[in-house]
């Protein structure tokens, strides 16, 4: 009783995190994508893009590009307009802008295992084939699966004027290229000393020392295990190396249709093979075109 008079009570004063339940304005822009797909690293770009002035690091990123997971009610409602948002949020209607980041989810697989890991939801000897087969039925999490978070965003707004996507491997091959793609969705002028700067802020060696100093000043890695690291690898195709070859067969048997038309190439050809014929194909097909 005592426990819901408090929910209550902080609910009232808009002292909860809204999550999914936030208040959308008109001029918002959402960073979205699955998790590990490389949205923390693309809100330090855009965050280092959008404030030149003051340089994204783990105790002011939350400020920057707010996240509704990690702040209050109220905080989101005092944040200065136009805000620029991350959610890791399966299609929501109520979003008008979306910068959409997808990533080969053979490596948001193996990410996931470490982070995991690191949220302490598995320990270290957790078989990673049964790890795979919970990632794919998606339940690591309140997002739903990989494919049915981005396919519920592909085939309801891709192509439309409000939605940008970006693959996290073209962003690791040309940063600065598709921070100025960033920059025009975003109404800045895409100046080439400011995307250069910006990058230089956000790359993984000043994100890893960044993260080092100030790990416990972040919502998500304070209460997280510090001998893993959250910014890793980053970079692209771990898995060819660290993924058991059924789990990778398994993957692409559920999702080589939308890997398909994202670009990516299948490990198994008779995968690729099959992959049209699937009904999340037909619709892609439509969204695509």
């Amino acid at each position: 009783m005592m426990q819901w008079l408090i929910r209550g009570t902080r609910r009232a004063l808009g002292l909860h995190h809204p999550g999914r339940n936030l208040d959308v304005f008109p001029d918002d822009v959402f960073i979205v994508s699955y998790i590990k797909s490389g949205n923390t690293w693309t809100r330090f770009l855009i965050a280092n893009l959008v404030y030149p002035e003051t340089p994204a690091d783990f105790s002011n990123i939350n400020r920057l590009t707010p996240d509704p997971e990690a702040l209050s009610k109220r905080e989101l409602a005092r944040m200065p307009r136009p805000r620029v948002l991350k959610s890791h949020q399966y299609f929501d209607p109520r979003y008008p802008r979306i910068i959409y980041i997808v990533r080969d989810p053979r490596d948001v697989l193996l990410s996931g295992y470490y982070f995991q890991r690191k949220r302490r939801q598995i320990d270290d000897q957790y078989p990673f084939e049964k790890y795979a087969a919970r990632f794919m039925a998606g339940d690591f999490n309140p997002y739903g699966s990989w494919g049915d978070n981005v396919a519920s965003w592909l085939v309801t707004r891709h192509n439309h004027p409000g939605f940008l996507l970006l693959r996290y491997e073209d962003m690791l091959a040309n940063t600065a290229q598709e921070l100025a793609r960033v920059a025009v969705f975003l109404g800045i002028e895409p100046d080439p000393e400011r995307i250069a700067t910006a990058v230089r802020r956000s790359d993984a060696s000043t994100m890893r020392k960044l993260e080092k100093s100030q790990a416990l000043l972040w919502s998500s890695t304070r209460e997280t295990r510090q001998d893993i690291p959250f910014v890793r690898a980053a970079k692209s195709g771990g898995w060819r190396t660290e993924v058991p070859e059924s789990s990778i067969l398994q993957l692409e048997a559920q999702w080589g249709h939308l890997m398909t038309y994202l670009g990516y190439e299948l490990h198994s050809p008779t995968q690729e093979t099959h992959s049209g014929s699937h009904p999340v194909s037909a619709l892609l097909g439509e969204a695509f075109r």
